[in-house]
């Protein structure tokens, strides 16, 4: 029995195992073949030699081919044009059918000095993309000038609506343009979005920001000067005529452009100033106010009356045509001097009407004449005592009192020889402004500055003419 149950389980084992193997095989999947797969028949030599003969003859590329194939050996023999023609006849004989090996025997002919088939066939290329991209190109032509067109309108707009409100004209046409541009800047990133120039497209809208940045680093002095007309034109603090001291420099202005600050000096000298420096100076603007105040000082002696000074250089101001009753004048002591007690004399004038230095000229020259009349004198102080009607000299004699001698007053004519009582002398040239002649000047002389005057549109007032000191 024992023997019976041994031999049924090697049997079912037998059974069981081709079962498992072929579940594995069926699991593993097919194996590889071994064995190439013809398509077709096995070729003979003839025909691999006529077939290679008949394509490479096609391309016009060799010159004295010769083709052989012996035992499926291709023997290529020949010149060609070009080292690629002929790798590329090489490569066709492997890929052939029944072919065992290539022996190239192909030679590159070397290329004439006067052949331009390289040229002309770079130039057929060059015309072949030409015409491949007219499509394109008249698209872009296309939108370009329609975004041009309507950059125009974006600025006009621009323009029609800021004029409305009271904005410099420098900074109205700078939003127009900038406006404009945007509108620009739109049609081309269209142009190179559809040429398929993406990232070219968004460094154009990126990089504008950052081409500013780089243009306003390398041209930092022109973009200050720039953005300063801006601010000048917008809240201008001088008017064209006015009369200004900037830093170191006095004169008229005679212009603002979009670079500098244009100055008749009292000279007839033309100062051309940054704006970037005008923006930022003390600018001292003597037209603003009409009125000017203008003084001296003079020296009486410390036997005269003070109040008795005054009085007469109060009346000379007083009766002076040029000289302003409101403010009033003052004079006022300044100071105790070693000789003299100095005197300082205050007056306004109005400087749209009269010239400063000639008004001062006329003031003093009358007052010192005023002071002699009324026999106040006006010592010099390097000496220590002054005489100014003299020292009388009288003879005592022996038991006789002295007797103080009489002061004969002396007539005016004769203590002021020659001084005249007119406001004005011919020397001092009337006292008249002179601000018409400097126009005149600056009407002739040629403009060094040029562009447009960004204060042309605003009103030109009266200006004065004098002199500072």
């Amino acid at each position: 029995m024992k023997l019976i149950a041994s031999l049924a389980l090697v049997v079912l084992a037998m059974v069981v195992a081709p079962a498992s193997a072929k579940d594995s095989a069926s699991d593993a999947g097919p194996e590889p073949a071994t064995e190439t797969v013809k398509v077709a028949p096995t070729a003979r030599d003839n025909e691999i030699e006529a077939r290679l003969e008949n394509i490479l003859e096609a391309t016009k590329w060799f010159q004295t081919l010769d083709v052989r194939v012996q035992e499926g050996v291709v023997f290529l023999e020949g010149a060609s044009d070009t080292v690629e023609h002929a790798k590329w006849a090489a490569d066709l004989a492997r890929r052939t059918q029944d072919v065992a090996a290539v022996i190239d025997r192909l030679e590159v002919e070397p290329r004439s000095v006067f052949d331009f088939e390289p040229a002309t066939a770079g130039l057929r290329g060059i015309g072949r993309s030409i015409v491949g991209a007219l499509p394109l190109l008249l698209f872009a032509f296309v939108v370009l000038g329609i975004g041009w067109l309507l950059s125009r309108l974006s600025a006009g707009l621009t323009r029609r609506a800021l004029a409305r409100r009271t904005i410099a004209p420098l900074l109205r046409e700078v939003i127009a343009r900038v406006a404009g541009a945007a509108v620009l800047i739109v049609a081309m990133y269209v142009v190179f979005r559809v040429a398929g120039l993406t990232t070219v497209a968004l460094s154009l809208v990126g990089g504008t920001g950052l081409l500013g940045l780089v243009l306003g680093i390398a041209f930092r002095g022109i973009t200050e000067n720039f953005l300063a007309s801006i601010f000048l034109s917008i809240q201008p603090p001088f008017r064209t005529g006015d009369l200004l001291a900037i830093d170191d420099h006095v004169g008229y202005v005679e212009r603002l452009t979009n670079r500098a600050t244009v100055l008749l000096s009292l000279d007839g000298n033309h100062i051309q100033i940054p704006n970037s420096r005008v923006y930022q100076a003390t600018i001292r603007n003597y037209t603003s106010n009409p009125n000017r105040r203008e003084d001296f000082t003079v020296g009486i002696g410390y036997e005269d009356a003070i109040s008795d000074a005054q009085a007469v250089a109060l009346q000379v101001l007083a009766d002076h045509p040029a000289v302003l009753s409101d403010p009033e004048p003052w004079v006022l002591v300044e100071s105790l001097g070693a000789a003299t007690v100095n005197l300082r004399v205050y007056f306004w004038l109005d400087g749209t009407q009269h010239s400063w230095l000639k008004v001062r000229s006329s003031v003093i020259r009358l007052v010192k004449r005023a002071f002699q009349c009324a026999g106040i004198s006006m010592p010099d102080e390097a000496r220590e005592m002054v005489f100014p009607r003299g020292v009388p000299v009288h003879m005592i004699r022996d038991g006789e009192q002295p007797v103080a001698a009489p002061t004969v007053p002396v007539p005016r004519s004769q203590q002021v020889p020659g001084e005249t009582e007119d406001v004005t002398t011919a020397a001092e040239a009337g006292l008249r402004s002179d601000a018409g002649d400097l126009r005149e000047q600056s009407r002739k002389s040629r403009t060094p500055e040029g562009g447009d005057d960004l204060l042309a549109a605003r009103p030109v007032e009266p200006v004065s003419v004098g002199s500072l000191e």
